[in-house]
């Protein structure tokens, strides 16, 4: 039988230790900010898509009485057509409950907003996201147009890719063939998901800086880092609405 002494110290040690080991199986930086920001994609009817466009618009302030609205687009290129696209912002997941019901008891919000778009809709998506660490949303200069970036990594979370990815990111930045709007990691939806939501002031623009950074050692070699943790990607052109809050 161990004297006390070494029971105590082995407990002591045990204690101490235990972070340490844990800390081996994080998959990246530890998510303090409750922050979280949702991303809803409505698919629709093709005839559809102006009155559906012209409804939201008159009856937006319903919805945004209730929740921040951080960007609304419409695609323009990039996978199905006749989409719209939100983002909206909420400080945790209580505030997000809290929100829903109190739509569920706005009748207003119901009757001019809700019901009449539900019969426009084909499909609809949801996603939650958080922004990484490094990143915080920024806001454009001034009207341009939207590329969001989608990045399906392979398993192991920011851990294995994250700095990669970060620098692959900053090279385009740091390097001014793009403005960055915000970077974004899936929390519920398709995982290991990273979303880059990028700004320029035309598709044109941002064909010539897209060319640009190609053609840039110091991109190209960010991007070859990165893309060895890369699975799939794809990516939207997306158009703001004009009540937008990030035109």
């Amino acid at each position: 039988m161990l004297p006390l002494r070494s029971v105590l110290a082995r407990a002591l040690t045990s204690r101490t230790l235990a972070p340490q080991v844990c800390s081996s199986f994080a998959t990246g930086p530890r998510q303090n900010d409750g922050t979280f920001y949702e991303f809803c994609t409505y698919s629709l009817k093709p005839s559809k898509m102006n009155e559906f466009m012209e409804n939201i618009k008159k009856n937006m302030h319903l919805r945004t009485a209730h929740s921040e609205l951080v960007g609304c687009w419409s695609v323009e290129f990039g996978g199905r057509m006749n989409k719209v696209f939100h983002i909206w912002k909420y400080e945790n997941f209580a505030h997000r409950t809290a929100v829903q019901k109190a739509l569920a008891k706005d009748k207003e919000w119901q009757e001019q907003f809700l019901i009449p778009n539900l019969a426009l809709i084909e499909k609809q998506e949801s996603e939650i996201t958080y922004l990484v660490p490094w990143c915080k949303l920024e806001k454009p200069p001034k009207e341009g147009v939207y590329e969001l970036a989608s990045f399906q990594m392979k398993p192991g979370g920011p851990a294995l890719w994250g700095d990669a990815f970060k620098r692959a990111v900053h090279a385009h930045v740091n390097l001014g063939y793009t403005k960055l709007v915000g970077v974004f990691h899936a929390e519920y939806g398709a995982l290991n998901t990273v979303h880059v939501l990028w700004w320029n002031e035309s598709a044109d623009s941002r064909a010539a800086g897209r060319h640009q950074s190609h053609e840039d050692p110091r991109v190209v070699a960010a991007v070859r880092e990165s893309v060895n943790y890369l699975v799939s990607q794809q990516n939207m052109l997306l158009i703001p609405a004009s009540f937008s809050p990030l035109k």
